[in-house]
């Protein structure tokens, strides 16, 4: 048994309250306890801070430099080790539509990494395309879209051993919905994103078994009065939880309003989407084999696309604090809880609670961060 960590006089946002002026024991990664004092441990003052869950990311594509499609141990460690800067303690690594050689070289890289201690963790695979509309492409490069094919689905489920968590499609090309069907009964969470689909389709989809919208707004149809589309059936379908990307970009501040009070805390996930220049000074990058320019906070294609972003997850959450009526309750379900169920991994994260994974963040009321634990590491 390693020495207990005792955090004391914080406040702590639980899976169920807040306790003030509490304390929490971390023991062997986890959460011993809450609210009791050990007496055999290394003690942390909390000094009057917020004690959270840290962000479960669950679209990036890279950090620091780094992206997933690089297909290394290096580039996922690099990432792994510059998220918790903020707040990120584990993320799920998300590819691009790309030749089937790279992409089954991902799959396989990905599923076999072993992180260390230290580092945020990695969770599994997104797979965002090659099954997308060419004309709701984005960034994503057109040269390697392919229509739905169960069979090489099916082939990169055995590559990857189980670690394939989101896979972002069209749904309106697989309209039997063998592939949706297939995905959903092998436990991998079916995200309607890149699509042209309107609202009849995603009802449709839905029905089969799609739960979640890829980067809500963005590269999908929006709302007309007369056809509502994936934007519409987005506010009003219960079985949808949709991704935002909260960087005042892709967008505005009036829709990120709009979102949040139509749609609610309960089903909106916050995400980055971001791609390598994270963390890194204007300049020319790539996506996806892609030169990219990042410039004035935005990351676009020669021809004005944006492709991806360099938001981070902590700025994500105090631009929805400070646009909308969101409060620290709200987004920690945005970033952390929401993310967990989603994934189905809220056994062991995404809230403060006796047994589950030491991954916890302090933080002050404007939630700047003070410190990261990534499985009880301090990060």
């Amino acid at each position: 048994m390693g020495l207990r960590t005792l955090i004391k006089n914080i406040n702590i946002y639980t899976e169920f309250n807040v306790l003030k002026n509490s304390s929490l024991v971390i023991d062997e990664g986890v959460i011993e306890s809450i609210g009791e004092d050990c007496v055999d441990g290394y003690e942390i003052d909390g000094e009057g801070l917020n004690l959270v869950p840290g962000f479960i990311e669950g679209h990036i594509h890279g950090a620091d430099g780094f992206d997933v499609m690089d297909g290394t141990d290096e580039a996922l460690s690099g990432m792994a080790r510059f998220l918790p800067k903020e707040g990120t303690t584990s993320f799920v690594a998300t590819t691009i539509t790309s030749d089937q050689k790279s992409l089954e070289q991902v799959i396989q890289q990905v599923s076999q990494y072993q992180g260390s201690k230290g580092e945020a963790e990695v969770l599994g695979l997104h797979i965002e395309g090659p099954f997308v509309e060419p004309s709701k492409a984005g960034a994503q490069p057109k040269d390697f879209i392919l229509k739905p094919d169960l069979d090489l689905m099916k082939h990169w489920v055995s590559l990857a051993q189980g670690k394939i968590k989101t896979v972002t499609m069209a749904p309106e090309l697989d309209p039997d919905g063998q592939l949706i069907n297939y995905l959903v009964e092998n436990g991998i969470n079916v995200s309607a994103g890149h699509t042209n689909a309107n609202f009849a389709d995603i009802i449709k989809a839905v029905k089969q078994g799609v739960s979640q919208m890829t980067h809500l707004c963005n590269a999908m149809n929006g709302i007309h009065h007369r056809e509502i589309g994936a934007v519409g059936a987005a506010f009003l379908l219960e079985g949808l939880t949709s991704e935002v990307i909260a960087d005042g970009v892709h967008l505005s501040k009036d829709m990120l309003k709009l979102l949040y009070q139509s749609i609610g805390p309960e089903r909106l996930m916050l995400i980055t989407d971001s791609m390598r220049a994270k963390g890194k000074p204007d300049g020319t990058y790539t996506l996806g084999g892609q030169k990219v320019t990042v410039s004035n906070g935005m990351a676009t294609l020669d021809d004005g696309t944006l492709a991806g972003s360099i938001l981070t997850m902590d700025q994500g959450v105090r631009n929805m604090l400070n646009e909308t009526d969101a409060t620290l309750k709200d987004v920690i379900q945005m970033a952390s809880v929401n993310p967990a169920k989603q994934l189905g991994i809220f056994n062991r994260k995404g809230s403060i609670q006796v047994g589950k994974d030491a991954d916890l963040l302090m933080v002050d009321d404007s939630f700047n961060i003070i410190k990261t634990y990534s499985r009880g590491v301090s990060v």
